[in-house]
C-alpha cells in the first residue's frame, strides 16, 4: 500500500490559488525574500521575487500580502483602510509614480456574480477626476490627481478579452500607470474575504472563478501595472482537504484538554481549537483515525480529493452565504484605501 500511496504524482497537479503566499507557504525557495509583521491581529507579508518562479506560475516583482479577520468591524476596517493605503504607497515609490502622474483603475469582473463583483464595486466608490482636467473653466484643487476609471466587463458578454479593452482605452488616453482589481482565488479556506493581496507584477483576468485570461501588466498594456486582490472563492477540493486538517487539529486539541475541567464547561462552539497550543496527532494516531489516509501529506490528500472530485463535475467553486455583504465592505476598504493612495488631499 506504500506503493499505492507513492503514486500520486504531485508534479503535474497545480492547487488552485492566486496568492503568492498559499503558493510559497513555509518553503524556502531561492530568489524570494519574504518579510513579515503584525499590527494588532493583522499580518502584512511582503515577499520579493528577483526572478521568475516559473515552478509556481509567479512573476518576479513585489508582493504585499494583508491578512486579517474581521472586515464587517469598522473599528478593525479603519485599521485595514491606514495599513492598505501605506502598502499601496510603497508598491507606487517602488515603480518610482509621482504625484503628478496620471492614473487608470480598472474594476475586473462580474457584477451578475457577486463573488466576482469586487472590481466593479470598487470604482462605485472612486473619485474620478480626469474629466474635470479635461474641462479648462474649472482648476482641480492642488492633491487631487488626474485618475480615470472603467469596467471593462466579462468576455463572455463582451466577446472581447479585457487586456485588448484595456489595451485600446490606454493608448487613447494615455495614464501614467494602471490600477487593477479583481476578486481571486485561494487554496485556504481561512483566507477566503480575509486576505488582500497587492503587487506590482500585474493580473489574469478571471482567476477567480477559474476562468483565467491573457495576463495585464507591463508586458502587454506598455505601463506599470499594480493589481489588487482578495479571494472570494474556494474549490470544493480545498474545502474538503481543509477539512480533513481540522479534523485532526480539533481531535489533537481534544486529546490535549482531556482533563481540563475549564474546557469543558465551555460551548463547544465557542472554542477556536486553532488559537489554541497544543502538540498535533502523532502518524500512529492519524492512522488509527484515517485509516490509508494518515499516511498522506496535506498535499497528497489534497491531490487525492482533486482526482476524485474533478473528473465528475464536482469540484466546484464556493463562496460564503453573506458574500454579498462582505464583497460590499470590501469594495468600500479598497475603493477608500486607492482613494487616500491616488489623492494626498483625502489624507488630510
Amino acid at each position: 500500500m506504500v506503493t499505492l500511496m507513492s503514486e500520486i504524482d504531485l508534479k503535474n497537479y497545480k492547487v488552485r490559488t492566486d496568492l503568492i503566499v498559499d503558493s510559497i507557504g513555509t518553503s524556502n525557495i531561492e530568489g524570494i525574500t519574504k518579510s513579515e509583521k503584525k499590527i494588532d491581529n493583522i499580518i502584512i507579508s511582503n515577499i520579493n521575487a528577483k526572478v521568475d518562479i516559473k515552478t509556481l506560475g509567479k512573476k518576479k516583482g513585489n508582493y504585499t500580502t494583508i491578512s486579517f479577520e474581521d472586515i464587517t468591524d469598522t473599528s478593525n476596517r479603519k485599521k485595514l483602510e491606514k495599513i492598505v493605503t501605506t502598502e499601496l504607497l510603497k508598491l507606487m515609490k517602488n515603480l518610482h509614480i509621482k504625484d503628478i502622474d496620471k492614473a487608470l483603475v480598472i474594476g475586473l469582473g462580474n457584477y451578475k456574480s457577486t463573488p466576482d463583483s469586487l472590481g466593479p464595486k470598487v470604482l462605485n466608490d472612486l473619485v474620478i477626476t480626469r474629466h474635470l482636467y479635461l474641462l479648462n473653466e474649472i482648476k482641480v484643487e492642488e492633491g487631487y490627481r488626474n485618475v480615470s476609471g472603467f469596467i471593462p466587463g466579462v468576455m463572455g458578454n463582451t466577446g472581447i478579452e479585457a487586456k485588448d479593452v484595456i489595451l485600446g482605452i490606454t493608448k487613447e488616453i494615455n495614464p501614467d500607470f494602471l490600477i487593477v482589481v479583481d476578486a481571486l482565488a485561494s487554496s485556504s479556506i481561512e483566507r477566503v474575504n480575509r486576505t488582500i493581496q497587492m503587487t506590482d507584477t500585474g493580473i489574469s483576468p478571471g482567476s477567480g472563478v477559474g476562468n483565467s485570461r491573457i495576463e495585464i501588466s507591463y508586458e502587454t498594456v506598455g505601463k506599470p501595472v499594480i493589481a489588487i486582490g482578495i479571494p472570494t472563492v474556494v474549490d470544493a477540493v480545498t474545502i474538503v482537504s481543509d477539512t480533513i486538517k481540522y479534523l485532526l487539529k480539533k481531535i489533537s486539541f481534544n486529546k490535549a484538554t482531556i482533563n481540563n475541567a475549564s474546557q469543558k464547561l465551555k460551548p463547544v462552539t465557542s472554542i477556536n481549537y486553532l488559537k489554541e497550543e497544543y502538540q498535533d496527532l502523532s502518524k500512529e494516531d492519524k492512522e488509527k483515525i484515517l485509516g490509508l489516509l494518515g499516511n498522506l501529506s496535506e498535499e497528497e490528500i489534497h491531490q487525492l480529493i482533486f482526482e476524485v472530485l474533478t473528473p465528475i463535475g464536482y469540484n466546484l467553486m464556493v463562496t460564503p452565504k453573506e458574500v454579498d455583504f462582505l464583497v460590499d465592505k470590501l469594495a468600500l476598504l479598497l475603493s477608500t484605501s486607492i482613494n487616500k493612495s491616488l489623492h494626498s488631499k483625502m489624507n488630510d
